[in-house]
């Protein structure tokens, strides 16, 4: 049982970590739309502190537009762009970082409010701390990802890289879903206990996982635009390999059209594994979270046919990316209502 002290005030933690966990989903679909329309490159230097200054006049746009035409991209992709398009594309990789740097702010100085008032419940001050160490790796893992691209051989970042980059933020995303439900829980009854990951409950958060990592492969290969049919590929169910000789695994992490078969079929699996879920923390006690669930998962595989079936809109990939993160707050929930250890002693 968590010992509250008189200063202790869960719920306040629990509400600010809402917030954090609102911009965290905002910034999963910001760098869904720089992937989506190229933007990534855009920036080829990492400056933590003056990089909050965008360029303020054409000598310093044409400065960053000049470090711009230096990699492959540029040569190989971009020839002839203008300062405009440049600025477009600039645009949405300047918000990714800027709502990235926020995040660390909006996290860190409450943090160390919260802290220095021994606001934080007994036991949860090092999962916060571990929490923001999470998201400081998570903005190395942005950087690092964005370096894998700035060469003249690439036109674009490593796919693993971006999986990283991706998997490492619904990480963090999740592990703030769930300790703000253990601190919101622990905020109405001062005897309740922090929740515990079932079997089942780590069993599809796996699966979902591999969904998600394979979704982040799909964007980083483009795989999406292998075909617009669905649930045939290209007139056939399984749509064959396309770098003939290469091992089955170097297939299923590097050829666009199986990386993209493995990512609608395993859908199914993880689905499967979502409805057992949803009826175990129905049975727990909390509809909602089981609502919850199965919502999100409708929704999400509409929005992946539709978004292949229209050859990647760009708002309805955006959206489908926005669904992705709330499936895996979903889940978070659903997985802590079937591990929740009730006290019958209130206050």
């Amino acid at each position: 049982m968590t010992v509250l002290t008189l200063t202790a005030r869960p719920r306040a933690l629990a509400y600010w970590l809402f917030v954090v966990a609102a911009m965290i989903v905002a910034m999963v679909v910001v760098g869904g739309v720089t992937r989506l329309t190229e933007s990534g490159l855009s920036i080829t230097e990492w400056k933590p502190i003056s990089g909050i200054v965008p360029p303020l006049n054409d000598a310093q746009w044409q400065a960053e537009f000049d470090h711009y035409k230096q990699i492959g991209q540029y040569q190989q992709l971009n020839q002839g762009m203008t300062l405009a398009g440049f600025k477009a594309i600039f645009f949405w990789e300047y918000i990714h970082r800027l709502l990235g740097r926020l995040i660390g702010m909006a996290f860190a100085l409450p943090l160390l409010w919260f802290w220095i008032r021994k606001q934080i419940p007994q036991g949860y001050g090092w999962r916060l701390v571990a929490l923001l160490a999470l998201g400081g790796l998570q903005g190395a893992f942005g950087w690092w990802m964005v370096k894998s691209g700035l060469n003249h051989t690439r036109t674009s970042v490593s796919h693993f890289w971006l999986a990283t980059h991706l998997m490492t933020a619904l990480f963090t995303l999740g592990g703030i879903v769930w300790t703000m439900l253990d601190l919101r829980a622990l905020g109405t009854n001062h005897a309740e206990r922090p929740a515990r990951l079932t079997g089942i409950g780590a069993g599809v958060l796996v699966l979902l996982a591999i969904q998600l990592f394979y979704g982040a492969l799909v964007a980083g290969l483009d795989a999406g635009l292998v075909t617009n049919q669905w649930p045939l590929m290209n007139d056939r169910f399984f749509p064959g390999v396309s770098q003939i000789g290469e091992s089955p695994l170097h297939a299923a992490l590097y050829d666009p059209a199986i990386v993209h078969f493995i990512h609608r079929w395993w859908a199914w699996v993880a689905v499967a594994g979502l409805i057992v879920l949803a009826r175990k923390a129905k049975a727990a006690g909390d509809r909602r979270a089981s609502i919850a669930i199965h919502s999100a998962f409708g929704i999400q595989i509409l929005l992946g046919i539709a978004t292949v079936m229209t050859g990647v809109n760009l708002h309805l990939a955006a959206t489908h990316q926005l669904v992705g993160a709330l499936l895996v707050c979903a889940t978070v929930w659903g997985a802590h209502a079937a591990g929740r250890r009730r006290s019958n002693t209130t206050y």
